[in-house]
């Protein structure tokens, strides 16, 4: 059983590792929105819209924290579950005990940097036109890649989830896909349905698979597209298009795992990088970017404040043998912290190649196929890089892949949402109890009328 005293080991483990890839340093000036007194005129001007974009989905309400974080304090049991909260910040704490009022500020926060940034990307789409000619398919990919990634995650925290009764008829989120001088980009827009947001995702995806580069730097690629496709595959249960999804991104030969400590950039206040293992991360530098998650994750005797604990329920879940089970450390009051977030300039993992393969493998696995490889390769293919024993046939089964994903893919912001696709209850609380989504920001409902609020708020 792993205990407290075994994750000493980590310390050893993590300190001084060097991760190889390339991270270089945005050399175009974002730009976050555009006067309406003032038109786009040059490719450059355009190319500077586009990083404003990744600017947005790097922002801490976004990518850069609180949409994985709170898919974590969603999906846990106050005081019995995976993480303890300890923090004094009251809109997280009502996330984590489910006790969400309808002005909390960072439902408020989410969704309005969201829309935002759709709004930027929406501005990108309608100037294509000042594109250089070879430029012109890889911006559109991005500022959809972007578009439909944030459609993706606000339809799958402001409303109802897919299988949760008619998702033609259960109101979703705005869908807005033209510039508004508003940056909030939903004013008087009503809540389209569910079903009609998702079929904005999978057309903003599957284009941005089409039209975005192999390698991109670090910026959006066509294994991001495909792999934030099996995501939203898997999400609705279409297995067939997950597995083949996610097997397109293993098949590419882009990416390939690398050994279990160098996953995650542990190294104290350095810049962050890349892996070979990274599909898509946000990037972090000292002098850019801000890694929220080591803010909440991280102890703060290295720059976090300390307000998520590991607990021993989670640390107990790992065989002997995994090493995964290493990827902790004691902080100075002897709370159990988790090592992915680390380094305060450590990029964030959004998108990764071990996902895939558990993709793969459920997604195979529920629909009796072997796209690629069979579900036990893929298994086992994870465990063993773990230095976890490998499955018999007889032993996999599908909560032992949704065990693999949960060990795997722990605190990356995966967590309400396969409880939620598994009809999976947080302790009391049902998969699809109102209280597992956030409202919709009293404020956007105040000003626009066609706003109809969640149930129970």
């Amino acid at each position: 059983m792993t205990t407290k005293k075994t994750i000493l080991l980590a310390s050893a483990l993590s300190i001084g590792l060097w991760l190889t890839s390339c991270n270089s340093k945005l050399d175009i000036k974002p730009l976050n929105s555009v006067a309406t007194s003032q038109a786009l005129s040059t490719a450059a001007d355009l190319d500077a819209l586009l990083v404003g974009a990744y600017d947005g989905l790097s922002n801490v309400n976004l990518y850069g924290g609180n949409i994985i974080r709170d898919g974590e304090l969603f999906g846990n049991v106050p005081n019995t579950g995976d993480v303890l909260w300890t923090g004094t910040f009251v809109a997280p704490q009502q996330v984590y005990t489910k006790k969400i009022l309808v002005n909390n500020d960072e439902a408020d926060l989410t969704w309005t940097n969201a829309y935002r940034t759709i709004n930027i990307c929406n501005t990108v789409l309608a100037n294509l036109d000042l594109a250089l000619a070879d430029d012109r398919d890889r911006i559109e990919g991005e500022a959809k890649f972007i578009r439909g990634s944030l459609y993706f995650e606000l339809v799958r925290f402001y409303a109802r989830t897919w299988g949760d009764g008619d998702a033609s008829s259960n109101p979703g989120v705005p869908i807005v896909t033209t510039p508004t001088a508003n940056l909030d980009a939903n004013s008087n827009v009503p809540r389209s349905s569910v079903a009609d947001v998702y079929n904005q995702v999978l057309n903003d995806l599957v284009d941005a698979e089409s039209k975005l580069p192999e390698s991109n730097s670090f910026f959006a690629t066509q294994g991001a597209a495909a792999a934030q496709l099996s995501r939203v595959y898997l999400q609705k249960a279409d297995y067939p298009s997950a597995a083949a999804a996610a097997d397109r991104v293993i098949a590419s030969g882009d990416y390939r795992l690398v050994s279990i400590e160098n996953v995650f950039d542990t190294r104290e206040f350095q810049n962050g990088v890349n892996t070979d293992e990274t599909i898509f991360a946000i990037q972090i530098t000292d002098q850019d970017g801000t890694n929220d998650l080591n803010t909440f994750y991280g102890s703060t005797d290295e720059g976090g404040r300390g307000d998520i604990e590991i607990t021993q329920n989670f640390l107990d879940q790992f065989e002997p043998n995994d090493q995964r089970s290493q990827l902790f450390y004691l902080d100075a009051v002897d709370a159990v912290r988790t090592i992915k977030f680390r380094n305060q300039y450590g990029n964030i993992q959004v998108l990764r190649l071990a996902e895939m393969y558990l993709t793969r493998a459920e997604a195979n696995f529920r629909a009796g196929t072997s796209v690629g490889a069979s579900p036990l390769d893929d298994v086992n293919l994870i465990r063993e890089r773990a230095g976890a024993t490998p499955l018999t046939a007889g032993e996999l089964t599908l909560d032992a892949i949704l065990k693999e994903r949960r060990l795997e893919l722990a605190f990356e912001g995966t967590y309400i949402h396969d409880l939620k696709r598994t009809k999976t209850s947080v302790g009391t609380w049902a998969y699809n109890d109102p209280k597992l989504i956030f409202p919709i920001p009293l404020r956007e409902v105040t000003t626009n009328p066609k706003l109809v609020q969640n149930e129970g708020y």
